[in-house]
């Protein structure tokens, strides 16, 4: 019953132990570089790159993306954790996030759980360690969990950012964990019950019609959450120029337009159901917890 009832949180957490990231400035623009061919895609309606990878312990998912905005407002905008908690709403399975103070230094509380309202009791309460390495042209945020439900460990987010020139940015983003027995079973279960017939992103094959077959099973799971979160972050980044009482309402929307280009990945539910649980929860998340920083 428990592996059951946390099987969702192995299918939507952000995580960790990515297989590679760059971590300066020069790395990040050399892989620009060798992705640019490859970042132009009618499939994504943008500039943008994404992989997923499959190992018998760990999984991972990794999304470039070429914006048209200044590192000067991007860097800034993504590298202070309190901006963290306005992105991370967004994704439909985060109900709550909050900054916090641990013994190792600033970290994020992030309530995971379904695709509906659901009280903070029934979710999964993840503690993420906050660090950044930040450069004039460079901004890298890591976000560590070490552990998670049913024999999940190792969870990370990597967001790195890097000037491509005076007006556009390009940016990395990585999420994955690893996994033992437990939650190899838990995902199986998922993806014979509520997680069948749904599919990532990478195309395996193409039919006869010229359809394309998209990747299934577990690295289509990865594959939807590493896109729910770019999303989320293009959201809160597109929201900047509004006057902030508009924010947001232009980020919620915002997020539900651009998952709305992908119905085969990432539908789920209609604009004003998405809408009213978010708003909920963004006021749930901005009520002060007695006792708690």
């Amino acid at each position: 019953m428990r592996a059951a009832r946390w099987a969702f949180v192995l299918c939507c957490a952000g995580a960790a132990t990515p297989l590679a990231h760059a971590q300066d400035a020069a790395s990040l623009r050399a892989r620009y570089g060798a992705l640019d061919g490859r970042l132009v895609s009618a499939e994504y309606q943008r500039p943008l790159y994404l992989e997923s990878t499959m190992r018998p312990d760990a999984l991972s998912g990794d999304i470039y993306a070429l914006f048209d905005q200044p590192f000067a407002i991007v860097g800034p905008s993504l590298k202070d954790l309190d901006h963290w908690c306005d992105i991370l709403i967004l994704h439909l399975n985060v109900k709550g996030c909050r900054v916090a103070t641990s013994r190792a230094g600033k970290a994020l509380r992030v309530n995971v759980g379904r695709k509906f309202d659901q009280p903070l009791a029934d979710t999964y309460l993840f503690e993420f360690q906050y660090a950044r390495e930040s450069q004039p042209d460079y901004v890298q945020v890591d976000l560590t969990a070490p552990e998670g439900p049913i024999g999940t460990s190792n969870y990370r987010i990597i967001l790195e950012v890097v000037a491509i020139d005076p007006a556009r940015s390009f940016i990395h983003l990585s999420y994955s964990y690893d996994y033992a027995l437990p939650a190899r079973v838990a995902m199986r279960g998922y993806l014979a019950t509520i997680g069948r017939g749904k599919v990532g992103f990478s195309v395996v094959e193409t039919k006869a019609n010229g359809q394309p077959v998209y990747i299934d099973g577990v690295r289509g799971v990865v594959e939807r959450n590493t896109m729910r979160y770019f999303l989320a972050i293009e959201a809160y980044l597109g929201a900047l120029s509004a006057p902030d009482k508009e924010q947001l309402e232009k980020r919620l929307n915002g997020w539900f337009t651009a998952a709305e280009r992908y119905p085969a990945q990432l539908h789920e539910m209609d604009r004003p159901e998405y809408l009213s649980m978010k708003r909920r929860e963004v006021q749930r998340q901005q009520v002060p917890v007695p006792g708690r920083p």
